[in-house]
């Protein structure tokens, strides 16, 4: 006995044959039996054989007998077949089709009188909440007819298989809710969104894959949807367990076939949706399972990275963006081990352009560089040696190497850098990373290095081998690198200046409310100019005069050539103290070392 998903997946299969009833419902017989001689094609009932020998056989007059000729065709009898059935030239003597009543031409008329009528307009079906229950309804009576079936024939898939492909086509017609979001809550509300997560249980996995299909259609971007019709939907769908199941089918999905390939997709999709909600991104790392089923599909090998492995590693790192949570549970899966191990594959060998595996090795590294801003995640990075190989990809990588200079950044920074800092002199990335400053010139390089550098300055312990060792990288041959800094710094500087002389202007014509309103527009312009850079710079600049007189009197004398003097670099610390929000002990460590570090530039 064929299984019911081999039956279903047959393409091309014709419908349960119907009963055709006959043209004359007089004339029924209860059996029926060709003549002996094999050439009538009349039927006649088969009588008991009587004893008078004068009775007459009843039903049509027998064919005249076969004389046996050579051109004999059989005598085929009876009344002509309708035109079209056996040839085109059907018509009698007085153009009249045998049994028809109508002739040729009359007849294309008519075919195209009919042609016409099918393809006129048809009134659109408003979409309202009445259409919605008429809809729902008749969705429901499919799934309880399959489900009906199924139990009564369960050993005879053929007797469900209709039922089952009515069942996927309702599935499918919900997909117009994805042009009317206003329904999304009534269609909650009537349990509709439960009964469609429910399915994706069903047994025949093509049925779940639609659902997953449907689901990912009507939750994504895409649909105009107001947050609040949104959520009512999402809410009802995880009520209804639809992580749960989503995971239980990513367990019974076979790759290797181009269908269930193509679910897994779609249920990625439903979870990349459904990520777009923070605290539902956060709902979702809370299921240990279906993290680990993405960490695992992550790791599954290929070559070439199919789309679906992609998918996963994109999922890994939006989670990781939009919950800290998240971050946490992950580090505990042990995940900063794992896409170490991924990532170490690209240390010589770059990804073909543009394609999936590009785009694979860019979100393994975004959810390492996230995992790394924990302070867990900093520890893990270190004992799994992930430090050593960032610096492997400064000096060998190509396409690696700026994914891996920005991990190392948010890995070094804050208090729980420390460790971090410290490995990356005692691995020798002294040399490589401050090789780079002074070749690049592209800006995230740039900017990615000195916020290394100022981490580092902050962090590595007082005359400590490691921080005399980085203070001794700044000085030598002959304070290069210091010159370097005080050029940035021109070109920074320059550029939020003139940043700032257009804010001033603008400001002329305002009032006080219009000033409030633009104020975070007019910080994002001088970010974008620069300012981020120009202060981190100040802040290196303020470590060195504080820890070398002879850094300091390089920086003077730099300064000097422009008739400025430390009073500006103060300036931008100053600026820099006034406008932090003291929230958390990091925040209220930072101001307090640019309080000190002011207190140099007098």
């Amino acid at each position: 006995m064929s299984g019911i998903d081999e039956i279903f997946k047959q393409s091309g299969l014709p419908s349960k044959r119907k009963l055709e009833r006959a043209s004359d419902p007089t004339q029924v017989f209860k059996s029926v039996k060709r003549s002996a001689n094999g050439h009538s094609r009349h039927a006649r009932v088969e009588e008991e054989p009587q004893q008078d020998s004068d009775d007459v056989e009843a039903g049509p007059a027998p064919p005249p007998p076969d004389d046996g000729g050579e051109d004999d065709d059989g005598g085929d009898y009876g009344p002509a077949a309708p035109p079209g059935d056996e040839e085109e030239n059907g018509d009698d003597d007085e153009g009249r089709f045998f049994g028809g009543g109508i002739t040729a031409q009359e007849r294309e008329v008519l075919d195209y009188i009919d042609d016409a009528d099918s393809k006129l307009p048809s009134a659109p079906e408003k979409m309202d909440a009445a259409w919605l229950r008429k809809t729902a309804l008749a969705f429901e009576k499919r799934i309880l007819r399959n489900a009906e079936l199924r139990a009564r024939h369960e050993d005879e898939p053929v007797r469900f298989m209709e039922s089952e492909a009515d069942l996927d086509g309702a599935v499918r017609a919900l997909s117009i809710l994805g042009e009317h979001p206003e329904l999304y809550p009534e269609f909650a509300r009537l349990g509709s969104a439960a009964s469609l997560v429910g399915l994706l249980a069903h047994d025949n996995t093509d049925v779940a894959i639609t659902v997953a299909e449907i689901v990912s259609e009507l939750t994504g971007d895409d649909v105009a949807a107001a947050e609040a019709q949104w959520d009512a939907l999402v809410d009802a769908l995880l009520e209804a367990d639809l992580l749960g199941l989503l995971v239980s089918n990513f367990a019974r999905l076979n790759e290797s076939q181009d269908a269930d390939r193509e679910g897994v997709y779609h249920a990625l999709g439903v979870l990349e949706n459904l990520c777009s909600r923070p605290d539902t991104a956060d709902k979702i790392g809370r299921d240990e399972a279906l993290l680990r089923w993405l960490l695992g599909r992550a790791q599954k090998a290929e070559r070439p990275v199919t789309q679906n492995k992609q998918y996963a590693a994109e999922i890994l790192a939006i989670m990781v963006q939009s919950s800290a949570t998240n971050r946490q549970r992950l580090v505990d899966l042990d995940a900063v081990d794992a896409l170490l191990q991924l990532v170490a594959a690209y240390r010589k060998r770059d990804p073909e352009k543009g394609g999936d595996e590009e785009e694979y090795m860019e979100n393994l590294f975004g959810a390492l560089t996230c995992l790394a801003d924990e302070p867990v995640g900093k520890e893990k990075l270190v004992d799994a040696e992930g430090v050593e190989l960032c610096l492997i990809m400064l000096k060998e990588g190509k396409k690696s190497k700026p994914a891996a200079l920005r991990l190392l950044d948010h890995a070094a920074m804050g208090l729980s850098g420390t460790g971090v800092c410290v490995k990356i002199v005692e691995a020798g990335g002294l040399k490589p990373t401050f090789t780079l400053f002074m070749k690049t010139k592209d800006g995230k390089t740039t900017e990615h290095l000195l916020g290394i550098f100022a981490s580092m300055l902050r962090l590595l312990p007082v005359d400590s081998a490691e921080r005399i060792r980085l203070l001794a990288k700044f000085v030598e041959k002959d304070y290069e690198k210091i010159d370097k800094l005080l050029k940035l710094r021109r070109g920074y500087g320059g550029r939020v200046a003139a940043v700032d002389a257009q804010i001033k202007v603008d400001q002329q014509s305002m009032g006080s409310e219009e000033k409030a309103v633009m104020e975070d527009e007019w910080f994002s312009h001088r970010l974008d100019a620069g300012l981020f850079c120009l202060q981190t710079i100040d802040v290196i600049l303020a470590w060195l005069i504080a820890e070398d007189s002879g850094a300091r009197k390089k920086i003077e004398a730099l300064l000097a050539d422009r008739d400025e003097s430390v009073a500006v670099i103060r300036t931008t610390i100053q600026e820099q103290i006034d406008g932090m929000d003291v929230d958390s002990d990091e925040s209220s460590d930072l101001r307090e070392m640019l309080r000190t570090l002011a207190q140099f530039l007098q």
